[in-house]
């Protein structure tokens, strides 16, 4: 057996049937040309011919010392027919009822007496394509390590040989001269320095006069408790048009995306008249992993909170808002050490531990109104089995008191966005993708 990392044992404390905590994927393929009515079904049986799963295929939570999140075990053997499953939506097979589906999948929880994921090929769509909805628990996997994952299965070449995800081949990274102690003295040596690092930055006044901190935000009817049904909401935009708004304004891809999201809330929110005074505030995750880091165990991430700027009605003073909000956050993180940037990370972070507590979305203060995460992608066409990726939506995890969730990816041309939101709350999620393009639409308009 091998211990659960802290963090990635809080996402299963946290679980429960109203709060499920995986992240998942739903992604579209054209299959080629001479694909034949069987052609799904063969697919899934060429990939299920390889019965060998790497290590993260086969943890599932252990009971030790009476406690079932404290330490990993591994099956010897994983059912594979279980795991990797094939449906069909029934006639006409529209786009909506995909969604449908893919909210049903999101909404259950991953059975803890088997490893913790699942791929469900989906037939039936009317134009003839077919998706993959792929889920993983997040105690297992990060949002950036699970579309690294996604992306290795993935070739540029359409009559490449298929990769099942549970056995792709190792990859080896580089790895620099370990400087630091290891194990838990030297995690207590790294703590330690971190805390009297952020000591100092609050003498200088970083923390107070460059950082946004949590518990700043308003309540809205995002910030309410949730349900564990879910429903998902998807749509790609054309990255041309997010930069040509980057090149006019002088901003970023991401401070782009940020302001369009934001529009997209205020828009929400104005319709319902539900508009709070003091402007929404965003917890936006950043990776700490390196380019080359291909290891697909735990949670490696840090986060910051940008000011959406909500209550700005002219679009681009809304995304000049963003656009400092985020620049003067990251000046913070650029300024720390690695295990400095951790601990301030920690600060950020903490709020969604007790956010996980009976009750807390309750309160007052919301410590943030929203998760929005921008998660790299592919830039090329890419292929599965000669099938050809047309869409690679991320479907990440709505926490209590945080009623959606807003995730995207680059692929290829575009930007896909997915959209989680509790059920309950937020039965008309899909009116948040017209404000999404309502939102760019008007930030093109303004810059021009």
């Amino acid at each position: 057996m091998e211990f659960i990392a802290p963090l990635d044992a809080l996402f299963l404390l946290a679980e429960s049937r109203e709060h499920p905590m995986h992240v998942g994927s739903l992604q579209l393929f054209e299959p080629p040309e001479d694909a034949g009515p069987n052609y799904l079904r063969e697919f899934r049986d060429t990939l299920l011919a390889d019965q060998t799963c790497r290590p993260t295929f086969r943890k599932r939570p252990a009971t030790w010392l009476g406690a079932p999140q404290l330490a990993w075990t591994q099956d010897a053997e994983v059912d594979l027919d279980y795991h990797v499953k094939r449906s069909a939506l029934p006639a006409p097979g529209r786009m909506g009822q995909l969604l449908d589906h893919a909210s049903t999948l999101h909404s259950a929880l991953l059975d803890r007496h088997r490893p913790l994921w699942e791929l469900h090929f989906v037939e039936g769509l009317a134009d003839g394509r077919f998706a993959l909805y792929s889920k993983m628990h997040h105690a297992l996997i990060d949002g950036v390590s699970a579309q690294r994952l996604l992306r290795r299965t993935l070739t540029t070449e359409p009559s490449s040989t298929p990769m099942p995800p549970w056995n792709l081949p190792r990859k080896e990274r580089a790895r620099a001269p370990r400087t630091e102690r290891g194990g838990l003295l030297g995690g207590l040596a790294a703590a330690g320095s971190s805390t009297a690092a952020l000591m100092r930055a609050t003498r200088t006044g970083l923390l107070q006069q460059q950082l946004t901190l949590p518990f700043e935000a308003p309540r809205t009817l995002f910030n309410v408790p949730i349900g564990g049904a879910r429903t998902c909401a998807v749509r790609s935009w054309s990255m041309d048009r997010i930069k040509q708004v980057k090149k006019a304004t002088g901003t970023t891809v991401n401070d782009v995306v940020l302001a369009m999201s934001a529009g997209a809330l205020r828009g929400y929110l104005l319709e319902r008249d539900a508009l709070p005074d003091k402007p929404m505030i965003a917890l936006v995750p950043m990776s700490l992993r390196e380019a080359d880091d291909t290891d697909t165990q735990g949670v490696k991430i840090a986060a910051l909170l940008c000011n959406l700027g909500t209550d700005i009605a002219d679009p681009l003073a809304r995304l000049q808002t963003v656009s400092e909000s985020t620049r003067r956050n990251k000046e913070v993180y650029r300024s720390l050490t690695p295990a400095q940037t951790l601990a301030v990370a920690g600060l950020m972070l903490s709020p969604m531990a007790a956010m996980l507590l009976p009750g807390f979305a309750s309160m007052g203060t919301p410590p943030f109104n929203i998760v929005i995460s921008n998660v790299p992608g592919a830039r090329e066409p890419l292929y599965w089995n000669g099938s050809r990726l047309d869409a690679s939506y991320p479907l990440s995890i709505p926490l209590d008191g945080q009623a959606v969730n807003i995730t995207l990816t680059s692929n290829g041309d575009n930007l896909d966005f997915g959209l989680v939101g509790c059920r309950r709350t937020l039965p008309d999620l899909h009116r948040l993708l017209d404000h999404l393009e309502d939102s760019l639409t008007a930030m093109e308009d303004a810059a021009t």
